[in-house]
């Protein structure tokens, strides 16, 4: 069998060694056994391909901190991110490794203030990890000089491709210094990002990491079809129903995660939540008292979860939809692991139907539907496990103190009577219907219909096409009268789009698309087929 290495093999100074023992990691993965020794030697560029959550951020993190010259402050790094959430994680995640060694980092991204990032940048500044957009801003503003940086990260370069941004990453490069080593990640390898390796890196090495199979057998699969407005009544009948739930919840934002906690805490939980704006030390507090199950629920956004390993979770709920299959592999793959069975539940609204389906079809896993677990059931399940306990307690010695009072309380009184009372008054609103909400049934799926009125549209038009969501809505408000927020759900794939409107407009969209002796460019979703 072969040896795995461990850090001490890498080439790593003994502070950095130091400052990973102190962040507990115990081997490198192996992206970062492949990547941190060919980046030390800093003689060639890299395409580096890896999944999403295999170690990243640390396999250029590490040997950047090491290379970084601490005592000239200028901008001797840049990462490129897709994402304000992944820009603050990679800066913090960086900032964590980096020991006691003078280095400054910053992220830079859209959202955050402009004349923030400026004070920070004037200070001196080693590292920038930004976002495509505001980097661009920023060289514009002539704020941010990449003339003389020694190192370009393109940190999930598929998704900025995917997010409309290979334009202004193209514009980055062309003002780097032509002297740098670049190092590109990506999940896939699509031929834009071949392409743009091709035109602006001078020879790289390819290094490729195993892709791990996420799913297993011992993880069940099923999905709950709800309304948006009782996701959470759903969560919470699922956690009720189990015995022992010990879970992570994905959400789409940062938003949602912190309302879904702070509602979980309102009804007597243990949740807390993981997202970008988490402080790397608060984030690492709350994931030692979820992996001792000092908190048994764990609410989190994809971005923020990456690097989390339990491996005796019972369940993983898709609160959102993932937004693509990769997604929604490596979210549920982190239950059933290490022999330990697990249950994956993905939550859709109607409109959402049509995307889990493609999902499932892309990723060949049966994932069956199920119905929301009843109050009447959940009930059931919590007597039981009552009576379980006092069984349990009934075997152990019990303080005389307690027979002294129950025989004080039982006086002259009927037992049963009394049993009733002491159980009233312990479990009556644990134990009581009115504590949950009503879930309305979801009718038969028809014409795309849904309660408030809304149609789901096919729209045969993708980013083969070079259509985003901006320029589709641009589009149909060109040729129908209406407003922009009236368009939701967008979903842009590579050769069609789907779009939700009131259900009013929808006709006319359909019918101010239509142009004789062509095929409809937009139609009613029920009506597309699949090939």
């Amino acid at each position: 069998m072969e040896n795995k290495k461990t850090f001490n093999d890498l080439g790593l100074s003994a502070k950095v060694l130091d400052a990973i023992n102190k962040k507990g990691f115990e081997e490198p993965t192996a992206i970062q056994a492949m990547t941190i020794p060919i980046m030390l030697r800093d003689d060639t560029n890299i395409i580096a391909q890896a999944q999403t959550g295999t170690g990243k951020t640390a396999a250029f993190g590490l040997p950047l901190i090491e290379m970084i010259n601490e005592d000239i402050k200028t901008v001797q790094a840049l990462i490129l991110v897709p994402t304000r959430e992944l820009a603050i994680q990679v800066s913090e995640e960086i900032n964590s490794i980096k020991g006691d060694k003078d280095i400054i980092i910053a992220p830079i991204y859209g959202g955050q203030s402009i004349d923030q990032q400026l004070r920070r940048l004037k200070k001196g500044v080693h590292i920038v990890v930004g976002t495509p957009g505001r980097v661009i801003d920023h060289l514009n503003r002539k704020t941010l000089k990449l003339r003389v940086i020694e190192h370009l990260i393109l940190d999930e370069a598929d998704e900025m491709l995917n997010m409309g941004f290979i334009e202004d990453m193209e514009e980055i490069m062309k003002h780097t210094n032509p002297a740098k080593r670049t190092l590109l990640f990506s999940a896939t390898m699509p031929k834009k990002i071949k392409n743009l390796a091709h035109k602006y890196m001078d020879g790289y090495e390819f290094l490729t990491a195993k892709k791990e199979q996420l799913t297993t057998n011992l993880t069940e699969q099923i999905y709950f079809e709800v309304k948006a407005s009782d996701k959470f009544e759903a969560l919470c009948r699922i956690i009720d129903i189990e015995n022992n739930f010990y879970g992570l919840v994905f959400c789409r934002t940062k938003s949602d995660v912190n309302s879904v906690v702070s509602h979980l805490m309102d009804r007597g939980y243990d949740a807390e939540a993981i997202h970008g704006d988490i402080s790397q030390a608060q984030r690492e507090r709350t994931l030692g008292k979820f992996r001792k199950q000092k908190v048994n629920i764990l609410v989190a956004t994809d971005v923020a979860a990456r690097g989390i390993d339990v491996i005796n979770l019972t369940h993983v709920i898709n609160y959102s939809l993932p937004g693509d299959s990769d997604s929604y592999v490596h979210r549920i793959g982190r239950t059933g692991r290490a022999g330990n069975e697990g249950t994956a539940i993905t939550f859709i609204t109607p409109s959402e139907y049509k995307r889990l389906m493609i999902i499932q079809r892309t990723t060949k896993i049966d994932i069956k539907k199920s119905k929301v677990p009843e109050v009447k059931d959940i009930i059931k399940v919590k007597k039981k496990k009552i009576y379980t306990d006092l069984a349990a307690i009934l075997e152990d010695e019990i303080d005389t103190k307690y027979y002294n009072w129950a025989k004080k309380l039982l006086g002259d009184s009927n037992p049963t009577d009394i049993l009733a009372a002491v159980l009233n008054y312990c479990f009556e609103e644990e134990l009581s219907p009115d504590s949950y909400g009503e879930i309305k049934e979801i009718g038969v799926r028809g014409k795309q219909l849904d309660q408030q009125g809304k149609a789901r549209l096919f729209v045969a038009l993708g980013k083969k096409d070079k259509i985003n969501a901006r320029k589709l809505v641009d589009l149909i408000m060109g040729k129908v009268s209406l407003k922009s927020k009236q368009i939701s759900d967008i979903q842009v794939m590579d050769k069609y789009s789907f779009i939700t409107v009131p259900f009013e407009k929808a006709e006319k969209i359909v019918v101010s698309f239509k142009e004789k002796g062509q095929k409809p460019l937009i139609t009613h979703a029920k009506k597309t087929r699949r090939r």
